[in-house]
């Protein structure tokens, strides 16, 4: 390949010794952007008061299709951006606030590149304005940090990979060179500060990935562009990369390329208010959004059918499914999800013998629940129009797709293309096998969740689904996007007597440490693990859980420490819920309830009973009456947590 470009963004204006320089201030003036532009190529640091954040430099990509020579800058404009953005489907919040200042750098041969500060963060993308379409060899990144700032991270061999690998926790100079690591990089800067990195408005490009020199420094790197993809004799793993080409996209000349995020936090809040993935997403792409329904998931994969008391023999037939969709029914609940194994793996036009799809979906209407159906990836590719056509006509509402474990350019597309056709079909989506949100939420609002984490399904295969990893994943994982993590087990564990029971398995923490994950670990889809034979079991607490929104207008975090104690407050409409959690270690917390509006209160409270250090299922339920301001004292057994509702008193 010839005529390859590394786009270093060179002179202002001239190929010359003499460095441009830019400064762009946050909102509130709270950090700072120097962005200098020389022969050397483009870098910038990021300060807050006197201190420096980070630096980044050769930011660049190496293209072909794109004319050689200095670039040189035709313009300068600054933005300066105070907006609400309302999302069609409601997480964190009922809307967002949308406010930076920006910096775009045009230059003469076809090429730009955007900053964008937000109080929260820095932000920046390149776009081209090429007539024909290019090769993108490479794009270029260096981040430096110090070799004693601390990094929270999954790493993998290579750039196959499920995401769910336990997240570890390592100084940067202690960093292994020889791994790969993917979004999102949490840093701990040595004097506390946080800085995390990721990226949005992910498409028709592959996902960024860092290597480290085991210095202080990440330097970014893709997945290479698919030569040929390995068939095997299973569906689960067919369909991954064989041989690649020496380039990462091939992509149309006139373009934006995904946004690098650097998001600044002083403590834990600053992680869990960030919205920057969200607003940096292209906006919703769905016409008529309406249809959209999230909602509680009920899916006999995990729960095994273990159901009892009834007089026909569970499993994936026409019956289960229709007492699953009682249950749903029951209480509120929108879907029911056949996962695996409703279909052949190398067909979904047709059910397993016994198993009426049309009966089971006709029978759900008159219930007013929706049926989803598992896919895997490479079997819905193959029947693209077919299967699509055939859920249709079934009458499934959504698709839960898994095993795609890559995200080069043509899986990223990939995923596009299973997001919009599911919205012509009018099918909500959750992507299983996957990585992490980079936006395409709110571009489809119908994706409502995914994974890119490890969830409760390992419980049954290892113990890395713990409390302390219960206590990471709203500081990393959920600054990215929803997450299908599957929460509020009815059976549960502690320490001591946790085990990995595959075909029954249980959930290490105590009962209300369980049902506070339903808040805490938020989702507009979250599924429900067990089988409602074990919620009719424990009608207490199911009756609890399906009060609980999937849809929040504000959330707060009121205390936490990443790693080991979370306490998360949501809001919908006067409604609160929160959500309390310890690692194993046992915890006393006092919760001033401040964040209400003044006035009187009902609290509804499911905590640890007095013996769920040794039996985890303990639970109590109470309900008083309490003022705004009130403080509660919350105890908390190893591995246990807290929930509570709180409804004005004249509602």
């Amino acid at each position: 390949m010839k005529g390859y470009l590394m786009l270093v963004f060179l002179s202002l204006g001239y190929a010359s010794s003499h460095a441009q320089q830019y400064t762009l201030h946050s909102p509130n003036s709270a950090l700072a952007v120097e962005i200098e532009n020389n022969q050397q190529g483009i870098s910038l640091r990021m300060t807050k008061g006197a201190d420096l954040v980070l630096v980044l430099s050769d930011l660049g990509m190496v293209a072909d299709g794109l004319a050689s020579g200095p670039l040189q800058v035709s313009k300068a404009k600054r933005n300066a951006v105070d907006e609400e953005v309302t999302p069609v489907v409601k997480e964190k919040f009922g809307a967002y606030r949308n406010a930076y200042n920006e910096l775009v750098l045009t230059f003469k041969s076809n090429r730009s590149i955007a900053f964008r500060l937000f109080d929260e963060g820095l932000a920046y993308r390149f776009s081209t304005a090429a007539k024909d379409s290019l090769t993108v060899v490479s794009e270029t990144l260096r981040l430096q940090f110090q070799p004693g700032d601390s990094v929270r991270f999954q790493s993998e061999k290579s750039f196959h990979s499920a995401y769910e690998q336990p997240y570890e926790f390592k100084k940067m100079g202690d960093m292994d060179p020889a791994r790969l690591y993917h979004l999102p990089i949490l840093v701990e800067k040595q004097g506390g500060r946080f800085v995390m990195v990721t990226e949005s408005d992910l498409h028709d490009y592959p996902g960024l990935w860092m290597r480290t020199d085991g210095a202080g420094r990440f330097t970014g790197t893709h997945p290479p562009y698919p030569k040929t993809l390995v068939n095997t004799n299973s569906r689960y793993s067919s369909g991954q990369v064989g041989e690649t080409h020496d380039y990462i996209a091939r992509v149309s000349g006139k373009r934006d390329y995904p946004w690098r995020i650097f998001a600044v936090a002083e403590q834990e809040d600053g992680l869990i208010n960030n919205n920057m993935v969200y607003l940096l997403a292209s906006p919703n792409a769905i016409a008529d959004p309406s249809w959209i329904r999230p909602g509680v998931v009920m899916f006999d994969w995990w729960g095994k059918n273990n159901i009892y008391g009834v007089d026909f023999k569970a499993g994936v037939n026409t019956e289960t499914a229709k007492y699953f969709i009682d249950f749903c029914a029951d209480h509120g609940f929108r879907y029911f999800l056949f996962d695996d194994g409703w279909s052949p793996k190398d067909d979904l036009l047709r059910s397993v013998p016994g198993l009426d799809m049309q009966a089971v979906t006709a029978y759900a209407k008159t219930k007013g629940v929706d049926v989803m159906v598992w896919v895997i990836w490479n079997t819905l590719r193959d029947q693209w129009e077919e299967a699509f056509d055939q859920f249709e006509r079934w009458g499934v509402k959504g698709i839960k797709m898994d095993f795609m474990n890559r995200d080069d350019q043509q899986m990223v597309e990939f995923y596009d293309a299973v997001a919009s056709k599911a919205a012509e079909k009018k099918m909500v989506v959750n992507f299983h096998g996957a990585y992490k949100p980079s936006g395409l939420s709110r571009k489809y609002p119908n994706v409502l969740t995914s994974e890119a984490l490890i969830e409760f399904e390992q419980n049954g295969v290892s113990d890395n689904d713990n409390p302390e990893h219960h206590n990471l994943l709203p500081y990393i994982r959920l600054f990215t996007g929803a997450m299908d993590y599957i929460p509020a087990t009815m059976r549960n564990a502690n320490k001591h007597n946790f085990s990995q029971i595959r075909d029954y398995p249980m959930g290490w923490g105590t009962r209300a440490h369980a049902m506070a994950l339903f808040v805490i670990l938020n989702s507009p889809m979250t599924m429900l693990p067990g089988s409602p034979s074990d919620y009719y079991r424990e009608q207490e607490c199911t009756d609890f859980l399906a009060k609980i929104p999937v849809g929040w207008d504000e959330t707060k975090l009121l205390a936490g420490k990443i790693g080991k104690y979370t306490v998360l407050a949501r809001r919908a409409g006067a409604d609160w819920h929160i959500g309390a959690i310890t690692n194993d270690d046992p915890r006393t917390i006092d919760l001033t309830t401040d964040f209400l509006e003044p006035g009187n209160y009902h609290i509804e409270i499911i905590a640890d009973g007095i013996n769920a250090r040794t039996a985890a299922t303990d639970y109590t339920l109470s309900r008083r009456e309490i003022q705004a301001g009130e403080t509660l004292k919350l105890e908390l057994a190893p591995g246990g947590g807290w929930i509570a509702r709180i409804t004005p008193q004249n509602q």
